[in-house]
């Protein structure tokens, strides 16, 4: 499928995908959902993928929002559909087999701020902007903030942005933990793919389960996810990348891991 509103990349083993429509800041519309939606899928099936990359094409925006002038000719049923499949997609992200970084390199706003949260980890230019804003437009966040902004920094301090609809600067959200690390905007990128590829170098299988486990514990009592745990560590043992690991380490080698998830 030939994009319009992203643009993918794939380079050993690590894929990016960049929003592109600069002179929007980046901004989703329906378009823009759809084509994820399908990159998703291919990225998900292709197990030659081991990390994805998210990020903004521009140097003002990573996503600004959704588009305004779409929502707000909107009747009450569309805009629930609108919002439901922009949750279906972004909710992709952490259901997908593989770690997803979110390279913020700008204005994260409302759906922009939703579809970083729901990656797996955010990095962030020292330029770039958090904020759920939707409360100054008279609405609500739509694409999951009310759910994994409380879930990542706490319920007061998510009370506190979707209420005001402040923004947040680089370093604020570093300090909340809503960032793994700030960088200069000119080295953003790079270090996003230095971290993706020691990623990429461990086992896909292993790298599923941890991820697996996380996203399913976090959402379960301790009891549960400890269950949970147990089931994914006893999988892993079953894998190709299970034995290649144990044997380099008895053998005193580096692992080289082929990404298989079965035997």
């Amino acid at each position: 499928m030939a994009y319009t509103c992203i643009e993918v990349q794939n380079e050993a083993g690590i894929a990016t995908i960049t929003f592109n429509r600069p002179k929007a800041l980046n901004a989703l519309n329906g378009v823009t959902l759809r084509e994820l939606d399908d990159a998703l899928t291919a990225i998900a099936a292709n197990d030659e993928i081991r990390v994805l990359i998210l990020t903004g094409g521009g140097d003002k925006a990573f996503i600004a929002g959704a588009d305004i002038t779409e929502i707000r000719q909107l009747t009450p049923l569309a805009a629930r559909r609108f919002s439901g499949f922009g949750q279906q997609v972004i909710d992709r992200l952490q259901h997908l087999p593989i770690p997803v970084i979110a390279a913020v390199n700008g204005f994260a706003l409302g759906g922009g701020c939703e579809m970083a949260l729901a990656c797996d980890f955010i990095y962030a230019a020292e330029t770039a902007t958090f904020g759920l804003p939707e409360i100054n437009l008279g609405i609500i966040p739509g694409f999951g903030g009310t759910q994994r902004l409380p879930r990542l920094i706490g319920a007061n301090m998510a009370r506190e942005m979707i209420y005001t609809g402040r923004f947040l600067p680089a370093r604020e959200a570093l300090e909340l933990g809503l960032v793994n690390r700030c960088f200069p905007a000119d080295q953003l990128l790079a270090e996003a793919r230095k971290t993706a590829t020691q990623i990429a170098s461990k086992g896909r299988a292993s790298l599923q389960a941890a991820k697996d486990a996380v996203r399913q514990g976090l959402n379960a009592d301790l009891q549960t996810g400890l269950a949970i745990e147990r089931d994914a560590f006893a999988l892993c043992l079953s894998s190709p990348d299970a034995q290649e690991g144990t044997s380099a380490f008895i053998e005193k080698r580096k692992a080289v891991f082929t990404g298989k998830r079965d035997s």
